[in-house]
């Protein structure tokens, strides 16, 4: 039997056609649903994929940047190994050389113990022997003065000549020994710090030794405003010999100009006197404190030689320093420093 024809057929057959286009429709619908998801998925992988590809330069960028700081660091490190080895080196250089200064050190205060040693040996036969040149230097002198006063009618001019050099000799022997005493006295001597005012010290100094030559024009030029700290008995003689030493090589000069001077420097007093004299050559500065050291001959001017080298232990022992400028007929400067404080 043909279906078409049978209504009831016909309407089942209508019902699941509908049925079947609701289906459809509704897979439809899914479809289109899931097909923008799709599309949602791909823009939001693509998205993720433009992401990860900025990710993948920037950390591109960062390798390239680690490798460069592992290449400075291997560079830092391979110096810090380099320094290390130097400062090692260095090291053992420093240690090396401090052993050396401990050995020179150790060395060099054995010497000073040994030169002590001679000095103090040295100062006490000076003294020594000093002392004991006085008795017979007093008899010679003695008995000269009595051959003259006596005897001098029963001796000729010649024999009066030779025994006044006797005496005056003598007398420059006698001073030449307490020259030598003051200085072996010096190393026993105590200091006693105080004040100095050195002006007031200065031109009383002066005045008494201008005194001993009234007959000459002496020009003093005083600059002398600060005080200084030290012996003032020991200072007195650094004075009398350095002023004594200027008028002396001066006496030949129709005009003899001194200037006295200190000012200060840091924690010290400088002190200088200037001359106009004869003066001397720095080639032979080295012997100008030596005992016994005379850098004019005794024809040209009296001396012992001994009185620089006072000088120079006086301003030692006060911790100070003595030095000296010269041009031959041009004058001398003698300098000396001390101590502002005690």
């Amino acid at each position: 039997m043909d279906k078409w024809k049978n209504p009831k057929l016909v309407l089942v057959s209508v019902n699941e056609i509908d049925l079947q286009n609701k289906e459809k429709e509704k897979r439809a619908q899914e479809l289109l649903t899931a097909n923008k998801e799709l599309v949602f998925q791909n823009d939001e992988k693509e998205k993720r994929a433009q992401e990860l590809i900025v990710a993948n330069h920037e950390l591109v960028l960062q390798n390239i940047e680690n490798e460069k700081r592992a290449a400075a660091l291997t560079l830092a490190n391979a110096d810090l190994l380099r320094q290390n080895a130097e400062i090692k080196e260095l090291t053992l250089a420093l240690e090396a050389a401090k052993q050396e200064l401990e050995t020179a050190y150790l060395e060099k205060q054995r010497q000073a113990l040994v030169l002590q040693a001679a000095n103090q040996e040295l100062e006490s036969f000076s003294y020594s022997v000093s002392h004991d040149l006085r008795a017979p230097l007093r008899a010679i002198n003695g008995f000269t003065e009595i051959l003259l006063e006596e005897y001098i009618e029963k001796l000729g001019e010649d024999a009066q000549y030779l025994l006044g050099e006797i005496i005056a000799n003598s007398k420059k022997m006698g001073q030449l020994i307490d020259n030598l005493l003051d200085f072996s006295r010096l190393s026993k001597q105590q200091i006693s710090f105080a004040r100095v005012d050195l002006d007031l010290l200065v031109r009383s100094v002066t005045d008494q030794l201008c005194r001993l030559e009234p007959e000459r024009e002496i020009q003093f030029e005083f600059d002398c405003p600060d005080a200084g700290f030290g012996d003032r008995n020991m200072l007195r003689q650094v004075l009398v010999n350095l002023v004594s030493n200027a008028l002396k090589y001066t006496s030949k000069k129709q005009k003899t100009r001194i200037q006295i001077a200190c000012h200060r420097e840091e924690n010290n007093c400088i002190f200088s006197i200037r001359d106009n004299g004869a003066g001397f050559d720095m080639m032979y500065y080295d012997k100008l404190f030596g005992v016994f050291q005379r850098l004019h001959s005794s024809n040209e001017f009296e001396g012992t030689g001994v009185g620089l080298a006072i000088v120079q232990k006086i301003i030692a022992k006060h911790g100070g320093k003595v030095w000296a400028q010269a041009q031959v007929n041009e004058g001398a400067c003698f300098y000396f420093s001390l101590p502002f404080s005690s």
